[in-house]
């Protein structure tokens, strides 16, 4: 009690002070704390102030690493392991974080990009506007992304949320510089994380970056491993075919087929043959990779995207040939289910969800 009786005379005494009593009740703006210099020195030295701390300094730092995990009843019947690579573990949940950060790094070493000067620009169709974004808010840029049509709604508010402007157009491009990032991260990730073991990488062409950057890493560790590019059979430009109208744009872009021209896949096809060089192509059907996308929820716990159907897909393709009995085969689901929720695959189940009448509840 003495010692309670003690604190309560000191903080009488404190606060007696007229010059506190300014300091704590005074009703004048004081500078904000994230303005000051040294709010923004103890940040920088969060590492050295909080040493054996696992807390990373900046969201960037979270990319990469993602997990593998094996499938287990949707693969009941074929002969070979298959394990996919989850990168709705990014922070934008999208593989798109590892080359968005890449080609940010890469300017602004180079002396490019200015973050508080530079508006940067970038053409997209789906994730990698999303990753570019986030990643452009996080370093300070202001960034302008201009998209096709058909991109879908969950796509552009996000690209509202993040960014300073964006604008819809007709027309598609693609960055060929993905490549590296995939040969210096992804590709070393799987070779690590399978011991090594790994036999087959199969994967879905957009720019082609993923399954070339990867696929050439695994050749450089072992060149017995093989690698596969997946198009879709109703447009198998690089399996000879014609160039058609799909339910994904060949990765990631799910696409309004009213507004979709085939034009935009012919230039995205030019570009990734000389990427893809020797590698083999597999065929998978839009709707299976539906399909797929749906039994990878209700089977495994994995709320993908279309492309990630059609990743699953290809990869029981290949699963299933005798020859490939007992190998590890490898592949990707590149992003979170949630954000294809405008998409054909959840056509059924968005309508279901708006038909949903309320139900009287009587209480006791």
């Amino acid at each position: 009690m003495a010692a309670l009786r003690s604190f309560l005379k000191k903080r009488s005494s404190v606060l007696c002070n007229g010059a506190m009593r300014r300091k704590l009740f005074s009703t004048e703006v004081s500078q904000p704390l994230t303005d000051s210099p040294s709010f923004a020195q103890r940040i920088r030295n969060l590492p050295k102030d909080l040493p054996g701390t696992q807390i990373k300094t900046q969201v960037s730092q979270l990319i990469g690493r993602t997990p593998i995990v094996y499938l287990n009843k949707v693969t009941e019947g074929c002969g070979a392991y298959i394990a996919v690579k989850q990168e709705m573990f990014q922070p934008t949940a999208s593989i798109k974080d590892r080359p968005a950060l890449s080609m940010i790094n890469d300017a602004e070493e180079k002396g490019l990009i200015t973050p508080g000067e530079t508006i940067l620009i970038e053409p997209t169709s789906g994730n990698m506007g999303i990753s570019m974004a986030f990643m452009a808010a996080m370093r300070g840029y202001k960034m302008v992304l201009t998209m096709p049509s058909y991109t879908s709604l969950e796509r552009r508010v996000f690209y509202h949320y993040a960014m300073y402007d964006h604008k819809i157009d007709g027309g598609y491009t693609t960055n060929l510089g993905k490549k590296q990032v995939h040969f210096e991260t992804t590709g070393p990730e799987i070779w690590e994380d399978t011991n090594g073991q790994v036999d087959i990488f199969v994967m879905g062409i957009g720019s082609g970056g993923t399954v070339s950057g990867v696929g050439q890493y695994l050749k450089s560790k072992n060149p017995n491993v093989q690698i596969y590019g997946v198009e879709p059979a109703e447009s198998n430009v690089l399996n000879g075919g014609k160039p058609g109208i799909v339910l994904l744009n060949l990765y990631g872009s799910e696409v309004n087929l009213d507004d979709y021209q085939p034009r935009y896949l012919v230039k995205k096809i030019t570009s990734v043959i000389v990427l893809l060089e020797v590698y083999k192509t597999v065929l998978g059907n839009s709707e299976d990779a539906v399909n797929m996308a749906r039994q990878l929820a209700l089977k495994e716990g994995l709320m993908v995207g279309i492309s990630s159907g059609a990743n699953t897909v290809a990869a029981m393709e290949l699963a299933k040939k005798p020859e490939n009995k007992g190998k590890l085969i490898v592949t990707v689901h590149p992003s979170f289910g949630e954000r294809y929720l405008s998409s054909v695959l959840f056509q059924e189940l968005r309508q279901e969800a708006e038909n949903m009448q309320p139900v009287a509840v009587d209480y006791p």
